[in-house]
């Protein structure tokens, strides 16, 4: 628990950096994701009940309570995405990567998951891998995307 305390106290112990600190945690979790044990302590440590900490870090698609693969794919659902055709998009993924919505491939590359605006309506449809967006999305411009990545050109 020495890293959470060492986030903990770099956000001097503070309810309002809520977000940032559970993001820092997510990001050297190695599974990214925030195991129940972090939660529970960070909710301690701020003088909160878990369950607000719960609805904070459920309420955001870029936070997972279970493992996930190295690198997220969200596939944008909003409105103007939907109208450009993120149901193809997300089928696309699908097919490429082998799996569903909330699903992982095999080797914890990938996560796939659906989520709310980001704010690329004007390249939609959009996907977002990590902190990256990718919009105006063809079939091969997606293969290459996945590509890629798969091939490690993307190491963070």
């Amino acid at each position: 628990m020495e890293k959470v305390k060492e986030i903990l106290n770099r956000y001097g112990n503070s309810k309002d950096n809520l977000i940032q600190v559970m993001l820092e945690l997510q990001n050297i979790s190695g599974t990214n994701s925030l195991p129940h044990e972090w939660v529970v302590f960070v909710a301690e440590a701020l003088d909160m009940p878990v369950s607000r900490v719960y609805s904070v870090i459920t309420f955001y698609s870029m936070f997972g309570t279970e493992p996930r693969g190295k690198y997220l794919v969200e596939v944008c659902k909003s409105g103007p995405c939907h109208v450009s055709g993120a149901k193809n998009v997300l089928q696309l993924l699908e097919e490429k990567l082998g799996l569903k919505p909330g699903e992982t491939t095999e080797d914890g590359v990938f996560t796939l998951i659906q989520s709310s605006c980001f704010g690329a309506c004007d390249i939609a449809p959009a996907i977002k891998i990590g902190e990256k967006v990718y919009g105006n999305l063809t079939s091969e411009k997606l293969s290459e995307i996945v590509d890629s990545y798969r091939e490690g050109q993307h190491n963070r």
